[in-house]
């Protein structure tokens, strides 16, 4: 099974555990790129006119992706890694996964939160995953260690 861990991480957070993820079960990586990059002043959550809150406010909006995954058709599984945003993914996400035909692979989710779950990342998710097999995901902690993260992902690939 050909697997591919792609992330998006505003801050880094995300992209340590997609890179030991990677590691841990011998995956291709891609980082998802923004085509205009977060400041800090997007980031701000508490902001109403922030550039995130207005992005996960409006479940239709897509930011822009700078870069694509060649050859996708090649993976069996999609480990798409993310911070948790207003308890679901990052619109960007839904972005990444819309540009690709899914057919027939499996989409796993994992990301990081400063403290809340998955809420509705799945349920958020599903629209962009047409024909793919869109399994539960999971938040971890920045700590977590590559075989909780490999045990993990082998439970997925079953």
């Amino acid at each position: 099974m050909k697997k591919l861990v792609a992330y998006f991480s505003a801050s880094g957070v995300t992209e340590q555990l997609a890179k030991k993820l990677a590691a841990a079960i011998g995956a291709d990586l891609h980082q998802i790129l923004p085509a205009q990059k977060y400041t800090q002043a997007d980031l701000d959550w508490t902001n109403k006119k922030s550039r995130s809150t207005l992005e996960m406010n409006d479940k239709k909006f897509r930011p822009a992706v700078a870069n694509r995954v060649e050859d996708m058709e090649q993976y069996d599984a999609i480990f798409v890694g993310f911070p948790i945003w207003w308890y679901v993914a990052p619109t960007i996400i839904n972005t990444f996964l819309e540009q690709y035909d899914l057919t027939g692979k499996k989409v796993i989710p994992f990301a990081t939160s400063g403290g809340s779950g998955m809420g509705n990342t799945n349920q958020e998710l599903a629209v962009s995953c047409k024909g793919a097999a869109l399994l539960e995901g999971k938040r971890f902690s920045t700590g977590a260690s590559e075989a909780e993260l490999k045990a993990w992902a082998e439970q997925r690939m079953e």
